[in-house]
């Protein structure tokens, strides 16, 4: 278990996946869906990490806490949320693949790691996918239920981790959100659920 740490100097909310794979987009959406609803303090940066693999390595070397949304092939239920912390979270690209994308989020760690400047703290919160590979398709409901569940432990990490975030107030302004250009989740599936 994580615990209190207010040294924590950066943390950095990460949601990694592909939404043009149904499933495989959950991370990205979390993500979206927990910038929508949630203020986050100075020290916390929020971002669509989507299939950028190598390219994050200097983020993740910047971050003190690291907190990733992901779809991840636990071989349990589909919907199945999963928190994985630490030295449990797989760095290296020998560990057992975790999704379609994911050998390269392993690279970065390991990157990160053999740079020596490894996140300090680090929570993965995964979902079982129930399809990970229906190109275009909406995200299944067993996953995109879990959206908010997801959202919440990642409050919970960040209010461990010294630096909570806040409900929203004021609806976010569409200048202001994490996708746009009609990739945003609700626009993307009203469209994929009219093909």
């Amino acid at each position: 278990m994580v615990t209190p740490n207010s040294k924590t100097r950066s943390i950095l909310v990460l949601g990694i996946g592909n939404i043009l794979w149904a499933d495989e987009g959950f991370g990205v959406r979390a993500v979206e869906a927990f910038h929508r609803r949630y203020i986050v303090p100075h020290n916390v940066s929020v971002l669509d990490g989507g299939t950028l693999g190598l390219y994050l390595i200097g983020l993740l070397q910047k971050a003190d806490g690291l907190i990733v949304f992901d779809a991840i092939d636990y071989g349990l239920p589909p919907g199945k949320l999963k928190l994985v912390q630490g030295n449990e979270v797989p760095k290296f690209t020998a560990a057992k693949k975790l999704s379609l994308h994911q050998t390269g989020f392993q690279e970065v760690l390991s990157a990160v790691d053999l740079l020596g400047r490894s996140p300090r703290e680090l929570a993965l919160i995964g979902c079982q996918p129930l399809d990970p590979v229906s190109w275009g398709g909406p995200l299944t409901s067993p996953v995109r239920n879990q959206i908010t569940p997801a959202i919440e432990l990642a409050c919970e990490m960040l209010a461990q981790w010294g630096s909570p975030a806040k409900m929203r107030t004021v609806l976010l302004q569409e200048t202001e959100r994490l996708l746009a250009n009609d990739i945003d989740h609700e626009n993307y599936e009203m469209r994929a659920r009219s093909i």
